[in-house]
């Protein structure tokens, strides 16, 4: 696919699909968006937060960035994109669930682990940001032993690292006190591109378990 594709792509948006939804996307134009969920999600273009949860146009507020990281808290003046969604999400649109979604095959865990690739003085930026998954890196190579292989290594880091961005998304101070009133709810998800099962963590048992577990379990109480 090149930039040709998605042109002609664009129009039969408008053409087609546009139509399907044409009264949603005038309402939205007029009262504007009230997402009730904020997604945080990886650059990967493997992974399409709408299409992998069949959500439609205002249903997400989506931020993506490399890793599906959050960054700690920082009270300063910097840019901070990630940040910025955040706070906009919780306290502006006022939120009621925060998820964050890690994947396989994630190219920014699997570069964790090969940090020479990442000498390259045009990916200043990318090291530095890669920093935001060590801590998932070292609770894996601490608790796993040799039998483990390569992929299971990096399946754990994906899921452990989804886990720590919700560790840190507490450190911001409007989404530990929405938290903390029960207002707002922090989610972490494993997307598998090759089969298309989303796990999420569960803390009491502390593993992922199938998404649709959760809706069963909440059936039953």
């Amino acid at each position: 696919m090149n930039i040709h594709d998605v042109i002609a792509g664009s129009e039969q948006f408008r053409k087609d699909k546009y139509k399907e939804y044409e009264h949603k996307f005038v309402a939205l134009a007029k009262e504007g968006q009230s997402p009730k969920i904020l997604f945080i999600g990886c650059c990967d273009s493997r992974v399409i937060p709408n299409l992998i949860t069949a959500t439609g146009p205002g249903d997400l507020f989506v931020m993506r960035n490399i890793g599906n990281f959050v960054p700690p808290y920082k009270p300063d003046v910097e840019f901070h994109a990630t940040a910025a969604a955040i706070e906009y999400a919780v306290s502006v649109l006022k939120v009621e669930d925060i998820i964050v979604c890690g994947h396989s095959q994630c190219g920014a865990i699997a570069s964790l682990y090969k940090t020479e690739k990442l000498d390259n003085p045009h990916l200043i930026h990318v090291k530095k940001w890669l920093e935001l998954g060590e801590g998932a890196k070292q609770f894996v190579t601490t608790h796993m032993t040799k039998n483990f292989t390569e992929e299971d290594k990096l399946e754990a880091t994906e899921k452990i690292s989804a886990v720590l961005q919700i560790e840190n998304l507490l450190t911001y101070p409007a989404v530990k006190e929405r938290v903390e009133a029960g207002e707002l709810f922090l989610n972490a998800w494993h997307y598998d591109i090759a089969s298309g099962e989303i796990r999420y963590y569960d803390s009491h048992s502390q593993e992922f378990l199938p998404l649709n577990a959760s809706e069963e379990e909440e059936g039953k109480a």
